[in-house]
């Protein structure tokens, strides 16, 4: 039995040209059609403000930028609604961690009691899972906008407070108890510093005496990564630190911060490079104010790290 003989699909020669320009028309078609869709999507309609200038110099916008001051200019004080909501609201808009919450009179009425010198004095050293000065620095606000931010709270909670004394140029800034605002703001580099110049010499101030002069004399090189073996030094001045400053919120995990110890809250933190960590606590992260609050050295909160990191292992 014979097979049917095949035949050419192309038999004359206008159907060969046909194939050829089909050869190459279809494909050419294609592309263009696939470009039009890929290119469709992100084109502007007219009538939007997608590329208008306000919109590109937003979205090319620096992530740093450099504020420059005249030193010899007249220093602008930020009123007490403004201190209160860059830095206060964090914590006392919605009484985070035990912090009297904004407009409520129960929350604020035993503290009003206590009068507005020790109400700032609390503001500016730190207590509890608060740091000194809300977590800013005097270069940030002075003792005098602390004041106002103090009073501005008081009074939306029923205290009928003045603002503090407005700082004369080329005099000590008023403090709380009449101390001048330099004594103030060194009373308040740390939570220990300031109850060791409120109280007398007891236990409690020699510890912190003896956890500052460790802390001096770390060397001021990046802490060892996780994993090594810290020097005796390093590993005090962390501990020191850790007692100091860190243990406000994570000693029992306020504010999410991964508990003491536990490993389970450590965990996720750990999954990422140490050096993220570092960053984390350096710069502040969250509810987390840069270094906690404090004027420690990298080192050193470095160390403060790697002793809470090595307790949780």
């Amino acid at each position: 039995m014979s097979e049917a003989p095949h035949g050419a699909p192309i038999k004359t020669p206008g159907q060969l040209i046909a194939a050829v320009i089909a050869g190459f028309a279809v494909p050419i078609v294609i592309i263009i059609l696939l470009a039009y869709y890929v290119d469709n999507s992100t084109r502007t309609g007219a009538g939007t403000d997608g590329l208008s200038d306000a919109a590109v110099d937003a979205r090319t916008a620096p992530l740093a930028q450099v504020e420059i001051r005249d030193a010899n200019a007249p220093r602008v004080y930020k009123t007490g609604e403004e201190v209160y909501k860059a830095v206060c609201s964090a914590c006392h808009a919605a009484g985070t961690a035990g912090a009297p919450k904004f407009t409520n009179t129960a929350d604020w009425a035993p503290r009003i009691a206590q009068g507005f010198d020790t109400l700032w004095h609390t503001a500016l050293t730190g207590k509890g899972a608060m740091p000194a000065r809300g977590g800013t620095s005097p270069d940030d606000y002075s003792d005098y906008e602390i004041g106002r931010a103090v009073a501005y709270m008081a009074n939306n909670a029923g205290a009928k407070f003045e603002d503090p004394p407005k700082p004369v140029p080329g005099q000590p800034a008023a403090a709380p108890g009449g101390a001048s605002g330099a004594e103030a703001a060194s009373g308040a580099a740390g939570a220990s510093g300031a109850a060791g110049a409120a109280a007398p010499a007891d236990a409690a101030s020699a510890q912190a005496a003896a956890a500052m002069a460790a802390m001096a004399n770390v060397p001021q090189s990046a802490a060892p990564a996780s994993g090594a073996t810290q020097s005796a030094d390093a590993s005090q001045a962390g501990k020191a630190l850790y007692q100091q400053v860190c243990q406000a919120c994570h000693a029992a995990g306020v504010l999410n911060a991964p508990k003491f110890g536990d490993k389970e809250a450590w965990a996720p933190r750990l999954k990422e490079p140490m050096d993220t960590v570092y960053n984390y606590a350096l710069h502040g992260k969250g509810a987390m104010p840069p270094k906690g609050g404090s004027n420690a050295s990298d080192a050193d909160v470095k160390a403060a790290v790697d002793y809470m990191v090595n307790a949780s292992k």
